[in-house]
């Protein structure tokens, strides 16, 4: 069977050929094998390619003295999902991480501070969710294992400067950038995190209009919202003064297309400090299996809890669930 390679997985070959450090030899392969057409044809390429991001692991690990260490631009994932801060040079995304979260990032006036990147968790309601500050996206300046981060997240936060007259040309720079690094940045509601249709990935996002305290804040967004409010949600904020944030908190939550669901036991109260995470779309059976796989094959039945007017109705195991839902199962 032919292998059928496409010019996404030609491009990150060409880039592991040209690349000149072993963090940059990962990230090209890494993309190899996100963008190799999955089939019989390419199996023994895929293998081969597993092998050699094995094998430099390997020789970063021994470089750095610690066996199987991560590479520096590692992000271990943590919480209820995990979203990216994406933007330009001095927009203030290193401002928002420290706002949103117990992160403490260096935060200066000039562009370039954030060199690698750093979580942090924020808190909504009953859930945290990662948040992650990257370098910025600038030409020039932006290496591959930033949009392998990028390609790799939930959702992103295009954060822009509402106090920079050339937003627009900067907004223009960032995502002409991404797109060239097959990344399509959106905010339609029917995107799935990490798809990618013929190679490139859609990523759901909004647009954090940051600086909303600066003198020419109100003018500037008047013509971003113009120009992108098709493409984007627009959701100005104020990292400084706090403006926004709790808005902004409940938008990453709608951005991961997550629900939360409780569970109890029959005759005893829920539990409503443990929520069951699940993708938007999932039914009663998939609950089940996030409990125990063993749990979900004997399930029966489920009853089912939500809001004022449901209170107790049995429900089959393909039945769709809500945010905030409880649920009790029969075995």
């Amino acid at each position: 069977m032919p292998a059928n390679l496409t010019p996404e997985y030609l491009e990150a070959e060409r880039r592991f050929r040209e690349a000149q450090t072993l963090q940059e030899k990962l990230a090209a392969l890494e993309e190899m094998l996100a963008t190799i057409p999955k089939h019989k044809g390419t199996e023994k390429m895929q293998a081969d390619i597993k092998r050699r991001i094995a094998k430099l692991r390997g020789e970063l690990a021994r470089r750095r003295g610690a066996p199987r260490q991560k590479p520096f631009f590692h992000v271990e994932r943590e919480g209820a999902g995990q979203l990216v801060l994406v933007g330009p040079p001095n927009v203030g995304k290193s401002s928002l991480l420290k706002a949103l979260t117990n992160a403490t990032p260096e935060v200066h006036d000039y562009p370039f501070t954030t060199r690698v990147p750093l979580p942090g968790m924020v808190e909504y309601e009953d859930i945290q969710m990662q948040l992650v500050d990257l370098p910025p996206v600038a030409p020039g300046f932006s290496e591959p294992w930033l949009f392998a981060i990028i390609r790799a997240a939930d959702a992103a936060l295009l954060v822009l400067d509402l106090s920079d007259d050339d937003l627009l040309v900067r907004l223009e720079e960032t995502l002409d950038l991404l797109q060239q690094n097959r990344i399509l940045l959106g905010s339609r509601d029917s995107q799935t995190p990490g798809s990618q249709p013929y190679g490139r990935t859609e990523k759901p996002a909004v647009l954090v209009a940051n600086k909303l305290d600066a003198p020419r804040a109100s003018a500037n967004l008047e013509v971003l919202e113009e120009f992108f409010r098709e493409r984007f949600s627009i959701l100005p904020v104020s990292a400084v003064m706090g403006t926004g944030l709790e808005d902004l908190k409940h938008r990453m939550f709608q951005l991961l297309q997550i629900i939360r669901v409780y569970t109890k036991a029959p005759g005893q109260k829920p539990k409503l400090d443990e929520p069951l995470i699940l993708k938007r779309g999932s039914t009663v059976l998939d609950a089940a299996e996030e409990i125990h796989k063993d749990f979900a094959r004997n399930l029966r039945f489920a009853r089912l809890w939500r809001g004022k007017g449901i209170n107790g109705m049995m429900v089959e195991r393909g039945y769709l669930l809500e945010d905030g839902d409880i649920v009790e199962f029969h075995i």
